[in-house]
Order: C-alpha cells, then sequence, then structure tokens
C-alpha cells in the first residue's frame, strides 16, 4: 500500500517523500524590488533541510502588477532569477525537488501585508491599479481594479509564460500555476468576479479558457521532462459560485492534454464565506478530482499530524500532502513523521546526533 514516505514521480521529477511544503506569502522583499533575500535562501531551505520531498515557493508574481503586496516575490524580470537560483541550488543540495508557484494577484494587488492591515496601497507609498476580469472590487477596502482588454490579457498568458522560463533559468525542477484563492485565474474561473460577456466570461468554457491558455503556454515554455502543477480552489463555498463539479471538468479537460500534471486542490478565496474548516476538510475534494478526473492530486488545509498525513495517501484521499502553518511549527517535521511511522527520513548529516 503507498504511504507517505514511498517516493513519487512527476515525469523527471522525483520526490523522496509525498510531502510538500506548500507555498506561504512572506511578504519580505525589499524595495518593491521582487528579489529573493537571506530571509527566503533560510526560510525554504529549513523545510529541505527537515525532510520534504518538494519545496514550493510562495505566489510569485508573473508581472509587476500582479504582486499581492509590494513585498510579493516576482519573476518578472531577468534580474530576479539569480537570487531564487541561490535557493535553487541549497534546496536540491539537502535532496528535496525545488518548486515554484507562478501567480498573479489581480484585483487582490496593490494591497498590504496582513500586519500591515492588508488593505489598499495609495499610488505615493508604492501601489498600482490592479486588473481583474471586471471592475469589481474584491471589498470594501480593497482597490477598483481594471478591466482587463484583450491585449491585456495575452499580456498575462505571456507573462506567466516568461516567467516559466526564467524559472527553468533558476534551475526549478516543478512549476505551479496558482489558479486559487481568488487571485486573478480564479477570478476568470468564479462568476462572483468575473461578470464578462465576451469570450472570457459566461459559460464554463469561457470562463476557463485563461487557465487554458497559460497552462498551455506554461508547457510550451518548460522542459517536456518535467512537471506543472496547477492549485485550484474546488468550491467558493458559495451559492452561484465556482464548485467541485466545474473542477472535476477542468482537470480531466487539463490532464486529457496533458497541460498539468497534478492538481493541488484547495477552496475559497473569491468572495467572503462560511468555510467549514476543520482537520482535513479539503482532502474529500482532492479524492474526488483524482478519482473522476483521473490526475494526480494534492491536499492541503489543517493537515497536522504523521497518522493523519499517511492516511491521506494509504486510502487514496491524494498522491502528496501540501503542509503550512505545521511546517512553520516545526520545520523537521518530515523527520519526525518518519520516527513516528516506522520510516527512514533523510536526516542531514550535520544532525545525526539527534536522531537517536
Amino acid at each position: 500500500m503507498t504511504h507517505l514516505f514511498e517516493p513519487f514521480a512527476l515525469r523527471d521529477a522525483r520526490l523522496r517523500n509525498r510531502i510538500v511544503v506548500s507555498p506561504m506569502c512572506q511578504y519580505s522583499c525589499s524595495d518593491g524590488s521582487g528579489l529573493a533575500n537571506e530571509w527566503h535562501l533560510v526560510h525554504l531551505g529549513q523545510f529541505a533541510a527537515g525532510g520534504a520531498g518538494l519545496v514550493m515557493t510562495e505566489a510569485t508574481a508573473v508581472e509587476a502588477r500582479g504582486r499581492i503586496s509590494p513585498a510579493d516575490l516576482g519573476l518578472w524580470e531577468d534580474r530576479q532569477i539569480e537570487p531564487l537560483a541561490r535557493v535553487v541550488r541549497f534546496v536540491e543540495g539537502q535532496g528535496a525537488v525545488p518548486g515554484i508557484q507562478l501567480a498573479h494577484a489581480g484585483r487582490k494587488g496593490s494591497t498590504a501585508a496582513p500586519w500591515d492591515g492588508g488593505l489598499a496601497v495609495l499610488a505615493d507609498r508604492g501601489g498600482w491599479t490592479p486588473v481583474g476580469p471586471s471592475a469589481v472590487p474584491f471589498g470594501e477596502g480593497y482597490p477598483q481594479p481594471a478591466e482587463l482588454d484583450e491585449a491585456g490579457i495575452r499580456a498575462v498568458v505571456n507573462a506567466f509564460a516568461a516567467a516559466a522560463g526564467r524559472a527553468r533559468e533558476a534551475g526549478f525542477r516543478l512549476v505551479e500555476i496558482h489558479a486559487g484563492h481568488g487571485y486573478l485565474l480564479h477570478q476568470f474561473l468564479s462568476p462572483l468576479a468575473n461578470r464578462r460577456e465576451d469570450r472570457w466570461g459566461g459559460s464554463f468554457e469561457n470562463r476557463t479558457r485563461l487557465v487554458r491558455e497559460v497552462a498551455t503556454a506554461i508547457r510550451g515554455a518548460w522542459p517536456g521532462g518535467l512537471p506543472v502543477m496547477i492549485r485550484i480552489s474546488a468550491t467558493d463555498w458559495t451559492d452561484g459560485g465556482w464548485d467541485v463539479d466545474q473542477t472535476v471538468d477542468l482537470a480531466r479537460q487539463l490532464a486529457t492534454q496533458g497541460l498539468v500534471d497534478l492538481v493541488d486542490v484547495t477552496s475559497g478565496g473569491v468572495a467572503p464565506a462560511r468555510i467549514p474548516v476543520g482537520p482535513g476538510y479539503q482532502a474529500a475534494f482532492a479524492e474526488r478530482v483524482r478519482r473522476e478526473a483521473r490526475i494526480a492530486t494534492g491536499a492541503v488545509g489543517m493537515l497536522t499530524t504523521p497518522e493523519q498525513c499517511d492516511h491521506v495517501v494509504r486510502t487514496g484521499q491524494a498522491d502528496v500532502v501540501l503542509l503550512a502553518r505545521e511546517l512553520l511549527r516545526d520545520p523537521h517535521f518530515p523527520l519526525r513523521a518518519g520516527r513516528a511511522l516506522g520510516h527512514d527520513a533523510p536526516w542531514p548529516r550535520q544532525y545525526l546526533r539527534a536522531k537517536g
């Protein structure tokens, strides 16, 4: 039976176990540069040394206007490659696969870091006019987005492809498309944010067009031997919004066309909603996508114990688990999980004195 510490292959990328570091925004770049720094090296490096199979960067903006905040990571220009390559070299040196999440915040952009209130950042403080499928703000206190025209949409597609090319130059072995949590691609998917009446809105086919075009562009810019993942919010948890049936249909299309190798299944983020948060509350979505779309999936959300994570994999709910807060509490969770589950996790030789 497949278990948490069984290696997992996605094309030519081989994960030493099924534990994935979920993308976690750090809001730690200085001067709006989008450049990775020592914080990102230490933050991501500790998880590789701690035994994770795949270490993902935070949401990395493909355009400057695609940042969530002025302090976000970016990969919209070449000078951002080498600082990330430094992180990649360390992560790979510890035996983990380095992955990057490419993202565009859309109407949720030009906002402050959470600890600074999280609301709109004005132009005189480093802000910008965000964009979206429609000129509808995310909520009170958020900036008014400009509706993307055809040229703007094409620029977004091209920006994702260009960022994927830079990611390969930096040495990443896996790229993830962020189409969840209420950011731009999710905004196009959801009728709650997408009010368009052209070929980018209305029907399922039209609302999913941008995701499919971005996936096609990235697959064309990314080496054939390396995997592409996508993060999708399975449901908006709101009547009239994006739902699980549509998620399965989109995942099936992406899988059939060979554009995506794994779906990272999350939920919510495009509009305020009552979400029944609890241990493993999104794993059932990952299981349904895996079963019905016939594609590998990742489960994320309130996964906190070795036994719980192992259960998700053993029962076929998902092929991998993505952890965030639990890894912040304990970056060496994989080492602890290996001991608890009776598997030989990859301890760094510098730490072997603590293994016994």
